[in-house]
């Protein structure tokens, strides 16, 4: 049984280098694809090296057992999928080959010179390379249409960070492939231009360059400017402590020198960094737990100097075209774990921003100002940086919510642009049908940001939320052509209830939490339409329990409820497509939702088993659903918008928003029922 994805079939993965990272990469793709009964060859050389590495990935899935992340079967099925072997004849058939040896040109195309003699012309080839072009890496190639850069992050099995650069060669369809599957197989893709370095990595290595700087100046010691650099840039580790971690020392000098070449001559190899490397020697560090005492005038010198180097360099590669403000802030934060660039000048303020960079730059001649910021900086206007992104595909528009960190969860700013969007889609004569989908494989929309909510303290800000979302949700509803629902994965309280406007759902098969309306575990009612969408889709009794009980259903169950109209074991966004296009074309049919008061509204709704869930807020639930049957669906979700409202009224509300925010959404309220 192969796992098949867009018309493509994956049976067998080859893993090139058992090193520091190729492990990794093979024990990330044991795990997704071992249950779909593919295999993962991981081939080196040099047999202590994949001694080193089966004994690495086993290690770490024993250790997934002990903590809860794998069960015993899964385990072993992990281990027993993947192959270690000095015999590059084993990669024969592979459908996918990503290449993870040392960051050297010549041994990169030798390698790929071999496992393109090894493999069918339409099997992905992938280099992990950190730096290098694919351009340069697949030159030599008989067919470069299938090969492309596959960036990873350490730890590569869990950072779900990864960049996507395609050569000028590569094929758009192989472009698009590598994103969705990844984005499948539990990846956070970027796609970036071909650049050496690429993106991401002349900030990390960069950043350490700017750090010796600060020490080759005198501004603290080295232990001072890893915390000052750790709390300012709101990494968990400072750049040195970093690389003594991975030991990056020796790719960062050899990435420092190429990119004083390349990009720009600020980038050097310092000397302290060349005795490192040298003297195979580790930054002084803190030690764990210690605490390093930084006088303030040297906190905010050093401060200065790499809040000043990190916008510099994140704005000259943004000047590359490489990639957008919105992508680069995702993948900052996500590859490296610190603050998103193009927020954190928003936040600072992009004059004080420029003002940073060019005292910088005045110190550093090499380094350019980046024109793009003095522009935006001209402008008085602060970054745009997206939470939902929109492409046309043909004729059919897609809106992706991309909140990953949030689960895709909506506020505000996520209601905006939304608004923005179904306008585009509705004076476009070109887009005759539109799909909206969550980024990522976890969440559609995991619901509304609770943190958000959790700063009202009034039934008028509950209820003008409520109405916020609310009319986006009757805008979608009418946006006057098919639209459809890609449900990619988990889907509650707001992301069911977004969904539930559209003309038709998509959802993958064999999802056993699916979705739900959790809101009376927050002290909440829905309040984006599940009192009126839910009963008109699914009946009373169905509705009544989902909603007062806020027990969760599988994907199997949604479609039996009649909530879903399709499932699907392959990629939910490609048959969600298809399926606007057809609505579009009236080669499909689909129920339509009734806009008017319901017919036969019971006087009461069946008893259900509440469990310890707030008495006073069932009942504010209760009258939403059964006052709002009478009424026309616009009129019955105003009276919702009310009913939310007064959940501000309770005592419950205030102790089921506070349990959530300090102790997670699996915390049980103690609800007083007042």
């Amino acid at each position: 049984m192969a796992f098949s994805f867009r018309g493509r079939a994956i049976s067998k993965v080859g893993v090139i280098g058992s090193g520091q990272i190729g492990p990794d990469i093979a024990l990330h793709f044991s795990k997704a694809l071992s249950p779909f009964d593919a295999r993962v060859i991981v081939v080196d050389v040099a047999p202590e090296a994949l001694e080193k590495g089966k004994t690495k990935l086993f290690k770490k899935v024993d250790k997934g057992v002990e903590t809860g992340a794998f069960k015993a079967p899964q385990a072993e099925a992990m281990k027993s999928h993947v192959t270690f072997t000095t015999d590059y004849g084993e990669l024969n058939g592979a459908d996918l080959v990503v290449e993870a040896a040392t960051e050297d040109l010549g041994l990169k195309r030798r390698i790929f010179k071999q496992v393109e003699e090894l493999t069918a012309p339409d099997a992905i080839l992938a280099s992990n390379s950190s730096h290098l072009e694919p351009e340069r890496i697949f030159e030599e190639l008989k067919v470069k249409g299938r090969s492309l850069c596959a960036h990873y992050f350490f730890p590569a099995e869990r950072n779900p960070a990864l960049e996507v650069i395609p050569g000028k060669d590569t094929d758009a369809a192989v472009t698009e492939f590598a994103l969705r599957f990844y984005e499948f197989i539990g990846k956070s893709p970027v796609k970036v231009g071909s650049r050496y370095g690429y993106a991401v990595d002349p900030v990390f290595e960069g950043l350490l360059l700017a750090c010796v700087q600060c020490l080759d100046a005198g501004l603290g010691d080295a232990k001072q400017i890893d915390t000052v650099a750790s709390k300012c840039l709101g990494l968990r580790v400072g750049p040195f402590t970093a690389h003594n971690l991975t030991g990056g020392n020796p790719i960062t000098a050899h990435g420092l020198s190429e990119m004083h070449e390349r990009l720009n001559p600020w980038f050097r190899v310092p000397e302290r960094l060349r005795k490192m490397v040298e003297t195979n020697a580790n930054w002084e560090t803190p030690a764990r737990g210690e605490t390093v005492d930084v006088p303030p005038d040297k906190e905010k010198a050093i401060t200065d100097e790499l809040v000043g180097a990190y916008f510099a360099i994140v704005c000259d590669i943004l000047d590359a075209g490489i990639i957008t403000t919105s992508d680069f802030d995702m993948i900052i934060a996500t590859a490296l774990d610190m603050k998103p660039p193009f927020t954190y000048m928003n936040k600072l303020g992009v004059d004080k921003s420029l003002q940073l960079v060019e005292a910088f730059a005045s110190k550093y001649p090499g380094m350019p100002v980046s024109k793009k910021l003095k522009e935006q900086a001209a402008s008085g206007k602060p970054w745009e940086i997206l939470d939902v992104l929109y492409e046309k595909k043909g004729d059919v528009g897609v809106i992706t919510i991309r909140r990953p960190r949030a689960l895709n969860a909506l506020n505000s700013k996520v209601f905006a642009e939304l608004t923005r969007y179904i306008a585009q889609i509705k004076s476009d004569p070109e887009v005759r049908a539109a799909v909206i989908t969550g980024f990522g494989k976890t969440a559609f929309v995991a619901g509304a940001d609770v943190k958000e909510m959790a700063g009202f303290t009034t039934p008028a800000e509950g209820e003008q939320f409520a109405r916020k979302g609310q009319l986006i949700s009757m805008d979608l509803q009418m946006l006057g052509k098919p639209l459809v629902a890609a449900m990619n994965g988990l889907a509650l309280g707001g992301g069911i209830e977004i969904a539930m406007c559209c003309t038709a759902r998509v959802a993958p098969k064999g999802v056993a939490f699916f979705t739900g309306q959790p809101e009376v575990n927050l002290g909440l009612i829905p309040g984006m339409g599940g009192t009126q969408r839910l009963p008109r889709l699914i009946g009373f009794e169905k509705a009544s329990e989902m909603i007062r009980t806020a027990n969760p259903i599988s994907s199997g169950k949604a479609l039996e409820y009649g909530l879903v109209d399709e499932l699907t074991d392959g990629d939910v966004l490609e048959r969600a497509v298809q399926l606007a296009r057809d609505i579009a074309n009236g080669t499909a049919k689909v129920k339509e939702m009734p806009l008017g008061p319901l017919p036969e509204v019971p006087a009461t709704l069946p008893d259900v088993d509440i469990g310890h869930h707030s008495k006073a807020l069932d009942k504010f639930a209760v009258a939403a659903i059964l006052e709002g049957a009478k009424m026309t669906l616009e009129d019955g979700l105003k009276n919702e918008a009310k009913w939310f409202g007064q959940c501000w009224t309770t005592e419950d509300n205030r102790i089921g928003l506070k349990t959530f925010v300090e102790k997670g959404a699996k915390a049980k309220a103690e609800f007083i029922h007042r």
